[in-house]
């Protein structure tokens, strides 16, 4: 595989042995796939599934979650939802998941006009950003 010849679209697994290394030979292969694509498409989805593994298997905080996902969307040849991982990101940052931010941004992008859920962390953090947000009782 040669420079630029690939167009990627890479699942949670490459995600994570590019940041964690904890195979040294399927390490090497996603940075190297990850340097050298002309594109790695990266979906939202595989964004939600690579928090939750860094959460949960490998203890990450939320802090170095986020500045593993910034990182990554600024790694030129990334292609993202940047607008919707950038929502994702602030949740996390507020202190909450990953995943509620991008609930958020994808309904309203569809039409929706105010957050609802049974979770009163996410009704307050999505409110606190200054967004219509309901806690359905």
């Amino acid at each position: 595989m040669g420079r630029r010849e690939v167009k990627a679209i890479v699942d949670t697994n490459v995600l994570i042995r590019a940041v964690v290394g904890d195979d040294e030979k399927q390490a090497r292969a996603a940075a190297g796939l990850l340097k050298n694509a002309e594109i790695i498409a990266v979906s939202l989805t595989s964004l939600c599934e690579f928090v939750w593994v860094l959460r949960r298997l490998y203890k990450f905080g939320p802090r170095d979650i986020a500045a593993a996902i910034e990182a990554l969307l600024n790694v030129a040849n990334v292609v993202a939802d940047r607008p919707a991982a950038e929502a994702g990101l602030a949740m996390l940052k507020a202190g909450g998941d990953f995943a509620d931010g991008l609930i958020d941004y994808e309904g309203r992008w569809l039409g929706g006009k105010a957050f609802v859920s049974f979770d009163k962390r996410a009704v307050a953090l999505v409110a606190e950003q200054g967004r219509e947000a309901k806690l359905l009782a």
